[in-house]
């Protein structure tokens, strides 16, 4: 996962241009702790649907003005400060941009991505890798 490379290569397209006033990326990292309680987490397991991200994808690059969108998702056992899902939308106006990758997260994490978080002990103090 590499934005600056991923905005570059757009960039490169000449369409890119024409039909892009707006660049928005999200780029979510495995937490330290749990939205839930707060607790210490160690890891998470992670597992994304590819082909539900895929289609969520070409919905959101069908919506007025958004030129592209970009999905890109680690799975598996990923650790605190792991990248976990990057997201891009590039198109032409920021009231159409901003209300597109917001649903495009929206969508990915309640359709797509499913994770076990592994929590530290009570007490206990994250292990240091």
């Amino acid at each position: 996962m590499d934005i600056s490379k991923t905005i570059a290569e757009l960039k490169k397209d000449p369409e890119f241009q024409k039909n892009v006033g707006m660049v928005l990326v999200h780029n979510g990292v495995v937490r330290g702790w749990s939205r839930a309680g707060h607790e210490t987490v160690e890891a998470v397991d992670i597992h994304v649907d590819r082909d539900t991200v895929e289609a969520i994808r070409r919905d959101i690059e069908a919506k007025p003005g958004i030129w592209r969108a970009v999905a890109e998702a680690n799975d598996g056992l990923l650790f605190p400060g792991d990248d976990v899902l990057f997201l891009l939308v590039a198109g032409d106006i920021r009231e159409n941009v901003k209300p597109a990758l917001a649903e495009f997260l929206d969508r990915v994490k309640a359709e797509a991505v499913h994770k076990k978080e592994h929590v530290a002990a009570p007490g206990e103090e994250r292990r240091q890798s």
